[in-house]
């Protein structure tokens, strides 16, 4: 049994529960703990086993009380939980440590969600840990293989999600993988998505887009993945809102559009970049609008299917061209868009743009196509 313990000037090595005292009472164990660094106030203790390899009982702990003997400040916490977890599961749990008139983090669930090429198909044959930090500390490592939920497999990428309590974490900026494997094999990563599991937003991603080739005699891989962008849900709501409001302000009539876009139906047709449109009439333009709520899909612009957006910008009369493009976000994002339908709710006008071919990386800055037909609804 060791523990992790985190205050305000850093966090200390493994401490092994060697120093028993003597006297015990029943169900009752006393551990004395030097540590070798003043780490300040502390603010957080992870506790666990060192190792699982053999491990073959289970601990379950009731309760924890920890006394400074310099200040005798007692810290005392119920817990109620059985070490490991699971089996082959997590073998970490922790918690905050509330001190006298002082006010305590509070224990957050995460939601991880990984999307990979083929890690379910090695599931069993590979390890692999993610440590994750922030601005209060990190997480340990914690394993990724042990429990999955809301698996996913499609034809160009495979995702899960893997659930893990921690004490909050503050604003997030690393994760550190560590993988190895039984036998020899490749492992494609492509990202990582992270948020508390109460709250849709903000999704921070890690960018991975990495083969990792595997061999059962070398050491295992460790990876450093900075965050590479935060999706916040209620961006895109409030630059609508501003927009809205400052068309108002200026006596502008407003209309709505509803653009369907359609993926081709080919390998390779999808993406997870970011994908914005202007519009382009005989009245004007539109401002830029970022289509990232599908009201058909929760992942849109993938293969073969049709997503539907509603936007609301200044009438820009009668359609004649649009401009859509996105910025190369994510694993393999290129995309190939067949077409784009927009209806005019003040006119039920439908214009029609046949697209028919790629919009890669390089296109960040969009690329124009040109109405097709235009009908009535």
């Amino acid at each position: 049994l060791v523990m992790v313990f985190y205050g305000s000037n850093g966090k200390s090595n493994l401490v092994s529960m060697e120093n028993k005292v003597e006297h015990q009472a029943k169900n009752q164990i006393t551990y004395d703990v030097h540590l070798t660094s003043d780490l300040g106030m502390l603010y957080k203790v992870r506790l666990g086993f060192q190792s699982l390899e053999n491990s073959i009982s289970q601990l379950f702990l009731r309760q924890l009380k920890m006394q400074n003997t310099s200040t005798l400040d007692t810290f005392s916490l119920t817990i109620n939980k059985t070490l490991p977890l699971s089996l082959n599961g997590d073998r970490w749990i922790e918690f905050p440590i509330e001190w006298p008139l002082k006010e305590a983090l509070s224990v957050v669930t995460y939601h991880l969600t990984v999307f990979s090429r083929n890690i379910l198909s090695e599931r069993n044959l590979v390890h692999m840990t993610a440590c994750i930090y922030g601005t209060h500390g990190d997480t340990g490592d914690r394993s990724l293989l042990w429990t999955l939920q809301n698996v996913q497999q499609r034809e160009d990428y495979e995702s899960f999600l893997v659930i893990m309590e921690a004490v909050e974490l503050g604003e997030l900026d690393k994760v550190v993988l560590l993988i190895s494997s039984e036998t020899d094999c490749k492992l494609d990563i492509k990202k990582l998505h992270l948020k508390e599991a109460v709250k849709e937003h903000p999704i921070y991603v890690f960018e991975v887009n990495e083969a990792f080739s595997l061999n059962a005699n070398k050491p295992e891989i460790q990876r450093e993945i900075p965050l590479s962008f935060v999706i916040k849900g209620d961006k895109l709501k409030n630059d609508i809102d501003n927009n809205l409001h400052k068309e108002q302000n200026q006596g502008r009539n407003l209309t709505e559009y509803t653009i369907k876009v359609y993926t081709g139906d080919k390998r390779g047709a999808g993406t997870d970049a970011n994908v914005h449109v202007i519009l382009f009439g005989n009245e004007g333009k539109s401002d830029t609008f970022q289509l990232s709520h599908s009201s058909d899909h929760p992942d849109p612009f993938e293969r073969g299917k049709v997503d539907t957006f509603k936007i609301k910008t200044k009438k820009v009369g009668s359609l004649h061209s649009i401009e859509i493009g996105h910025d190369g976000k994510g694993f393999a994002s290129g995309w190939f868009l067949e077409k784009v339908e927009i209806t005019d709710a003040s006119s039920n006008s439908v214009y029609c743009f046949n697209c028919n071919r790629s919009v890669d990386h390089y296109h960040f800055l969009g690329v124009v196509f040109f109405l097709t037909r235009i009908s009535s609804s």
